[in-house]
């Protein structure tokens, strides 16, 4: 997973496309490229430096190492991924690709997708206009006995709650119905079928009342 800002990338995106046939970039040949001042690449030349990405001594020129290559390819891989799906996908012309604003963007992102109300966890994206589509909604626990519903939010997204959500396969759109009730720990007994198309009922198992309370169901 690559961790450098748009500034570092674009340097060393930059050097690699200098230094192909040559060993060494110089100070004013980058700067002239970046169209920046020579004292602006020194200072990143060493932070650079002291990521190990590349090899630097003053006034000698610089070239990238080893990582600093392979970070080079990766972004160059990124980059113009990006490029293709925004030409392909989102249609924008082969010359706006490089400098597609962000609004734009977004905006040809939503068309794509079909203008989605909600993200994969269930939580609501707001429209072009700062508009969130909110439904009423109750927690599982709070779910009367045989009350259908429907599963729209998971609260705690963290790594291991979705990783315990997958294994129960309790999934965004599942329908929900609540069979028992347990008094002593105040765990629940559900029932689950993926969707209202799949009528077919899944056995029916139990989860903790932690669990429970992280879901959010619409009826």
């Amino acid at each position: 997973m690559l961790n450098f800002s748009t500034s570092e990338e674009n340097y060393i995106k930059t050097i690699f496309h200098l230094q192909n046939g040559q060993n060494t970039v110089t100070t004013n040949a980058l700067a002239e490229k970046l169209s920046t001042r020579p004292a602006s690449v020194t200072d990143m030349m060493k932070k650079l430096k002291a990521k190990k990405l590349l090899h630097y001594q003053p006034y000698q020129g610089f070239r990238l190492s080893n990582e600093g290559k392979k970070v080079a390819l990766d972004i160059i891989r990124r980059h113009r991924l990006w490029e293709y799906f925004l030409a392909e996908k989102l249609k924008f012309k082969w010359d706006e690709v490089h400098v597609v604003a962000e609004d734009q963007l977004i905006d040809k992102l939503d068309e794509y997708l079909g203008y989605p109300k909600s993200d994969p966890h269930g939580d609501p994206i707001p429209d072009s206009l700062g508009k969130m589509e909110n439904s009423e909604q109750i927690n599982l626990a709070e779910l009367a006995v045989n009350k259908p519903a429907e599963v729209c939010r998971v609260v705690n997204q963290s790594d291991e709650m979705l990783e315990l959500l997958q294994h129960k396969k309790i999934t965004i759109g599942a329908r929900v119905e609540i069979k028992r009730k347990f008094e002593f720990d105040h765990s629940i007994e559900i029932r689950l079928r993926q969707s209202k198309r799949n009528s077919s009922d899944q056995p029916s198992f139990s989860i903790s009342e932690q669990l429970a309370k992280n879901i959010f169901v619409s009826l």
